[in-house]
């Protein structure tokens, strides 16, 4: 492991110098410049309407492909002749290639429908035409951004996409004179999935946590670090202290850009090279000792473990990174969620105030941006709050921010950057701005320390494309290993270097790179197609929230509160009725020329574009049935007619969305009893319930030139349960 670099300037040197050496032979690509407007150019379409362009453009990859091959050293000799091609094995040969290709091709055919607006299952919907040939070109091209050598090309690309999704996230990228004067540069690179980005996120905040122990062992006992011993850091207090005199929970809880910046302060204050420091850190640092050797030399006097925190709605990314970082998932604490899905900040205060009581670690605390069962977003806003407040009281962490599936709609807020003003708008598609809560959070979202988001999700692009960005670039080098057999020297750019991964496809860089060159992460670009999206789900809210007629044996309750009921002595039902008379069966243009019912509009529903709900029956007296078991088989029976089965025709699907349980374990006693409540079986003791998903990631509008299709997906809602019901119990839908 190498240690954080000497400075945020020395840092960059190596990539500075190796970008100049590339743009000796050819212009580096930038992400600056016009992008385009128009929605309907970026995807192929529903009914594969921009065919002829991409099957044109993807041909160009591969002329282009051959053309390259053909003028590398011409006069090199050829080897699959005419002749050669006119043989029995080479004729034979390609019959097999032939039919065994056609045989794939069909099989193909059973593949799930992302394009559909029938589709509403998981995070998957069309992809966008740059993002298709950016891979599919660079595919052709095999590279390997895991060192330089392997990928001249497609590592320059993965440079300026980190950067890219870094000024989206909320990230500022200083100047080269402003890194010079010490100015904080973030970083960001691309891994293969969300979950490899919240392990490195884990185990860089674990790192840096343990970094001033090892430091200061090393400046105890190290003659090469001498000269240092006398080296301060700045405590909670605001007092200057030396840092070989600091107890074992003052070095756990320094800042972590002071605790950054301690390597290079080493190199320019007291002249010590950066290979002394790292030689003398090797026989203290964790990575080294591994965790148990580790705590046993320096963490004796701490009574409990220390822990990390997470909400219930957390992905299963963190315990994995529990798991295998050696922190143990009993380690990792869920904090409860409130009636809105959303971390409890009153329970994360009373396990923080914990913690400082028991002089207990933290190691970060995790904000979820959108999560993938309720869309639901953590107030980063008042956990960061918290943070300052026990930041004074002598307890510091990190807060890493899980945008895997949220963090490209930061795009519907982002002011254009880099970005000339049009000289025309097409007219856009009805577009939702996030709500008001939402749009706090993301307001304030680059102050996280590290940030997940997916282009592979919310940005539409082609597996595996997930990432990482650091608000502070040195928090990389807390987690980087070097590769000699492919390691040329210091004045190549590399990224292969930091985090989990060895070798990955350059493809992947290369596809969010041309995505994002013609469809920018801001507001005219990614912001369009998120907020038409984020449009659509909200009218299937309205939609599902009033599909039960009086005289339908089911009701249907999404996870998503009415405004109303987050507010006390609000009149629910006037809501209600307003929505139905107002919003349901309305035109987009109606809507949007009703003030009051786009600004309720913007409010509704989840706070992204994943919608929870449940459906419950009535029993045949007209009552709402209070036995959560049984409203839990009528929810999965709904879902085996609305999801996919192995080995059947996928053409004979009208609607697929998912299925998750929402168990009391995670989510915590508010939120359950509170949804049971709404259902009408808060009187059943069983901790979990069974709901029904709808990702709505179609940015089409639903007002088709043949009427709106909710018509169709409430259409086929009904057919379900109607047969669900009947699947059930017959009875129940006797005298409807």
């Amino acid at each position: 492991m190498n240690i954080p670099r000497d400075s945020q300037s020395q840092g960059f040197e190596k990539t500075r110098q190796g970008m100049r050496a590339f743009s000796k032979f050819g212009e580096i690509p930038r992400l600056d410049g016009k992008g385009t407007r128009a929605l309907e150019a970026w995807f192929l379409g529903p009914k594969a309407e921009n065919a002829d362009e991409l099957e044109r453009l993807v041909v160009e990859a591969i002329r282009d492909q051959a053309f390259w091959r053909r003028n590398f050293h011409p006069g090199d000799p050829t080897h699959i002749s005419e002749e050669i091609k006119r043989s029995p094995e080479y004729l034979q040969a390609m019959d097999a290639l032939k039919e065994g290709y056609a045989s794939l091709l069909a099989f193909l055919k059973k593949s799930v429908p992302f394009f559909s607006m029938r589709y509403q299952g998981h995070m998957n919907w069309d992809l966008t035409i740059p993002g298709i040939l950016g891979y599919f070109a660079a595919m052709l091209y095999n590279p390997n951004n895991v060192a330089f050598e392997g990928s001249t090309a497609t590592t320059i690309l993965e440079i300026l996409v980190g950067d890219d999704l870094c000024k989206m996230l909320g990230y500022s990228i200083p100047t080269e004179a402003e890194i010079d004067n010490g100015a904080i540069r973030p970083w960001g690179h691309i891994t293969c999935d969300g979950t490899v980005a919240n392990i490195e996120a884990i185990w860089s905040a674990r790192n840096l946590k343990f970094y001033p122990l090892a430091l200061q062992a090393a400046l105890k006992n190290e003659a090469s670090l001498a000269a240092a011993k006398d080296i301060t850091v700045s405590l909670a207090t605001g007092e200057i202290a030396p840092l070989i005199k600091l107890d074992t929970w003052s070095l756990l809880n320094l800042k972590g850009d002071d605790i950054l910046a301690l390597p290079g302060r080493l190199t320019k204050e007291y002249q010590i090279p950066r290979e002394a420091i790292a030689q003398a850190m090797s026989k203290y640092s964790l990575q080294n000792l591994g965790i148990q050797e580790f705590s046993r030399q320096f963490l004796s006097d701490i009574p409990k473990s220390p822990i990390f925190f997470v909400p219930g709605t957390k992905h299963y990314s963190f315990p994995k990174a529990a798991a295998l970082l050696g922190i143990g998932a009993s380690n990792m604490i869920d904090v409860p969620v409130d009636t809105n899905a959303r971390m409890s900040i009153s329970h994360l205060e009373k396990f923080l105030q914990d913690c400082l009581a028991e002089h207990r670690p933290v190691y970060t605390v995790v904000a979820v941006i959108g999560s993938t069962e309720e869309s639901a977003i953590d107030p980063i806003k008042e956990v960061l709050a918290l943070r300052e407040k026990f930041r004074s009281l002598g307890l510091e962490f990190t807060i890493h921010a899980d945008g895997a599936w949220g963090g490209y709609h930061a795009s519907v807020i982002r002011e254009d950057f880099d970005m000339p003003e049009p000289d025309a708008f097409l007219a856009p598609p009805p577009a939702m701005p996030l709500s008001r809560y939402v749009t706090e959070q993301f307001n304030v979202l680059g102050h996280a320390d590290s940030i997940t988001v997916d282009p592979h999700k919310s940005g539409y692009i082609p597996y595996p494309a997930g990432a990482l960005c650091y608000r502070n670039s040195a928090m990389r080098d807390l987690v980087t290993f070097s590769a000699p057999v492919v390691f040329h020297g210091d004045a190549e750019p590399t990224v292969g270097i930091y985090g989990v991964e060895g070798s990955k496809p350059g493809a992947a860089a290369a596809a969010v790179y041309l995505s994002h060159r013609v469809i920018r992460p801001s507001k005219s670009g990614y912001g369009k197609i998120i907020g038409a999206a984020l449009f659509s789900c909200k009218k299937l809210y309205a939609r599902l929230l009033c599909m039960a007629r009086p005289e339908d044996p089911f009701i249907v309750v999404p996870v998503p509160q009415l405004p109303a009921e987050k507010i006390a002595l609000s009149d629910i039902n006037q809501q209600i009725q307003f929505i139905r008379d107002r919003i349901v069966g309305k035109t987009n243009d109606e809507i949007i020329a009703d003030h009051e019912a786009i600004a309720l509009l913007r409010e509704l529903g989840p706070d992204q574009n994943i919608l929870a709900y449940a459906f419950n029956f009535k029993t045949p007296s007209g009552t709402v049935n209070t036995d959560l078991a049984l409203t839990n088989r009528l929810n999965k029976a709904i879902y085996d007619r609305l999801s996919i089965n192995p080995g059947e025709d996928i053409y004979g699907y009208d609607l697929i969305v998912s299925t998750t349980d929402l168990h009391s374990d995670q989510y915590g006693k508010v939120f359950i009893e509170n949804y049971k409540h709404r259902l009408g079986v808060s009187s059943s003791a069983d901790p979990s319930i069974t709901v029904l998903r709808s990702v709505v990631m179609d940015p089409w509008i639903t007002e088709t030139t043949k009427g709106s299709f909710l018509d169709v997906l409430e259409d086929e809602f009904r057919k379900a349960v109607y047969a669900a019901l009947e699947e059930i119990s017959p009875i129940q839908t006797r005298g409807y």
